[in-house]
């Protein structure tokens, strides 16, 4: 699969062109499940909070009981080795991978020093900021002690995909999902945001989804901003009542919602003053750039 017109992978010591062969049939992350992830964007000529991307990655690779071949810092100069080797200007999704390759001797969980590295950089535009319809998804999210939530593992996504399948073949966009306790965590591929009184609130962080870096430097940004923002629970009849819902992720970063179910929502002052603090912070020197 790619994303785009083209894709640079570093792996075994070098970079390599197009969709890179990287994991063997008896790889024990290829039938165990252990790939680990994390992506980054690059665009306008900068690579906000690429550092504390490359930083994640080594942390869910150890949530996974393995060891990082190589330390974030690393990890972030071959990104930016990479980032390199693509067109000025290009729109970039950036994305380290670990796996393990052999297993402990109970099998099942990886021999934690057999971890690989790989880097993909592909092309992939940002998106505009069109509003996006939600609805709620049948299917919920695991606890903290159900499923590996600390990481941001592959073998996570496929639960997000039924979500996100469901949602499309209903006629949205995305889909807000439960936790088993029936407070909102997140939609299928972003976390979520929404706007009361003025005022911003957010699923608070409990184990059942990735509080994602675009998230939290969001909460930074408003904050700075002297907008007051609330980790809360949230229900649904919380939504109900909202006047503005925007999400945000690594993808898009922040993109406005116009419709929940059957309710339009008002593309709002909001949504619009987060995009701008985000657009603001990412062409500063406060982020890492190119």
């Amino acid at each position: 699969m790619a994303l785009g017109k083209y894709a640079h992978t570093w792996f075994d010591g070098g970079w390599q062109t197009g969709n890179t062969p990287i994991m063997g049939a008896t790889d024990h992350g290829t039938w165990q499940g252990t790939m680990v992830f994390d992506g980054a964007r690059t665009f306008e000529g900068v690579s906000p909070d690429l550092d504390l991307h490359c930083a994640r990655i080594t942390r869910s690779v150890r949530a996974m009981g393995m060891e990082p071949p190589m330390e974030a810092e690393a990890i972030e100069a071959l990104v930016r080795d990479g980032i390199a080797r693509c067109p000025d200007g290009a729109s970039l999704y950036l994305r380290p991978m670990m796996w393990s390759t052999e297993a402990s001797p109970a099998i099942i969980d990886a021999d934690p020093g057999s971890t690989r590295l790989a880097i993909c950089i592909e092309e992939l535009p940002m998106p505009a900021p069109n509003p996006l319809s939600l609805t709620v998804s049948p299917f919920r999210r695991p606890r903290q002690d159900t499923a590996l939530t600390e990481a941001k593992a592959a073998c996570l996504y496929p639960n997000n995909a039924r979500i996100v399948r469901d949602a499309r073949a209903r006629g949205f966009h995305n889909a807000l999902s439960l936790d088993l306790e029936d407070n909102v965590a997140e939609t299928a591929s972003t976390n979520v945001f929404m706007v009361r009184g003025g005022e911003v609130f957010t699923p608070v962080p409990n184990g059942t989804f990735l509080a994602g870096i675009t998230r939290a430097r969001v909460i930074e940004l408003l904050g700075r901003d002297g907008v007051r923002v609330h980790e809360v629970p949230l229900t649904l009849a919380d939504f109900d009542e909202a006047e503005e819902i925007f999400l945000t992720g690594n993808a898009s970063k922040v993109m406005p919602v116009d419709r929940l179910e059957e309710r339009a929502l008002s593309v709002g002052p909001v949504f619009r003053r987060t995009r701008e603090l985000y657009w603001d912070y990412a062409h500063s020197r406060m982020a890492a750039t190119v």
